[in-house]
């Protein structure tokens, strides 16, 4: 994805959720750049850290006794319960050069728990405050440490790349020089050019499939783009798979059972269903009723709404099959339905006259 398309999906990930979001991309695409304006169009305090020049001690804080207990002082970097909401940006990770650095920062870019702070050793974050990290890929072209798969399953992978007119938007609202801009127009491979495919090998997990749940959840993405944001947690392979099932599974008419016992969690397909969808779940619904018109109070309320939100022409057809079954014209004559019913019943009624 290019930077506008990355801060539109940090921001919903930020906002929304408690997940870590880590932006993979090569130097100068606008990793940095793009997270800034996310914060200052959020209105979130940014607080940088440079890893690659961190030790331990500046992480965790310094160590001081208070009476016969050891305590850890809070870096000067830490943000305080009553300040403002912010971002910890860990960037570089992959850069620290001390294997301790990078086992001390993997706790803090872990999620928190349910009903748990987000913490780093003795400290723990506030959850107004979040954390987002960036990284350059291991392509072989920087210098940086592999991460091990088990601190990648920990965050969100967002790869973002060069795009030309990402690039030109940008230029323009900061008013570049004319002669660059029009230079690089038609030059456009002037610009950095793609390096090698950004795979972080991510397979997927348990873990990986609950944050992909929590996005799912929480947080709206362009269609284009859930693609791309799925498969930095589970991988490309799974991600696919996923989404070409949730697809395929939009594209099922709803059952009887769903609109007798989950009507209010598939309420709006119904009613948007295509005609021959929306043909398949009447006839369901006749079929179920025919084998069982034996329904509980909620059930009946479920049939009578359902029937509500189908087109007349069905709503006439559906009525007149079902008070041809004994049970369920029973429930259908009753006062309180005459809402929905009466019309049909009534000319049904003069077509029988």
């Amino acid at each position: 994805m290019n930077v506008e398309q990355m801060k539109k999906v940090v921001r919903e990930i930020l906002t929304r959720t408690d997940l870590t979001p880590c932006i993979v991309g090569h130097r100068g695409v606008g990793k940095t750049a793009g997270l800034v304006q996310v914060c200052r169009e959020a209105d979130l305090n940014y607080i940088p850290l440079r890893l690659g020049q961190m030790e331990v001690g500046d992480l965790v804080g310094m160590p001081y006794r208070e009476g016969d207990v050891m305590r850890w002082s809070r870096p000067s970097w830490w943000p305080a319960d009553h300040d403002p909401p912010t971002v910890v940006h860990c960037d570089e990770l992959n850069r620290a050069q001390q294997e301790d650095t990078l086992q001390a920062i993997f706790q803090f870019v872990e999620p928190p728990a349910e009903g748990q702070q987000r913490a780093l050793h003795t400290h723990q974050l506030d959850p107004r405050h979040k954390v987002v990290v960036t990284i350059n890929p291991p392509d072989g072209t920087y210098q940086v440490a592999t991460l091990d798969r088990a601190l990648l399953d920990r965050m969100v992978m967002i790869y973002v790349e060069s795009d030309y007119a990402c690039w030109a938007r940008y230029a323009e609202r900061k008013g570049f020089d004319a002669e660059v801009r029009r230079f690089l127009s038609v030059n456009t491979q002037m610009l950095a050019a793609p390096g090698e495919a950004m795979d972080m090998q991510i397979e997927p997990t348990e873990r990986a499939w609950e944050m992909v749940s929590i996005l799912r959840k929480n947080c709206r993405f362009d269609p284009d783009l859930e693609m791309e944001v799925y498969a930095g947690l589970v991988g490309n392979e799974a991600a696919a798979m996923f989404l070409r099932w949730c697809h395929e599974n939009r594209e099922r008419p709803v059952e009887a059972h769903q609109v007798l016992d989950q009507w209010p969690k598939v309420a709006d397909r119904v009613a948007h269903q295509r005609d021959d969808l929306q043909a398949a779940t009447l006839n369901a619904v006749v079929n179920r009723l025919r084998d069982d018109a034996d329904l509980n109070s909620s059930q009946e309320k479920n049939l009578v709404q359902y029937i509500d939100v189908l087109p007349r022409d069905l709503r006439f057809g559906l009525v007149k099959t079902l008070l041809q079954i004994p049970a369920v014209a029973t429930i259908l004559s009753r006062d309180e339905h005459d809402a929905v019913v009466f019309d049909v019943i009534e000319q049904i009624s003069r077509e029988a006259s």
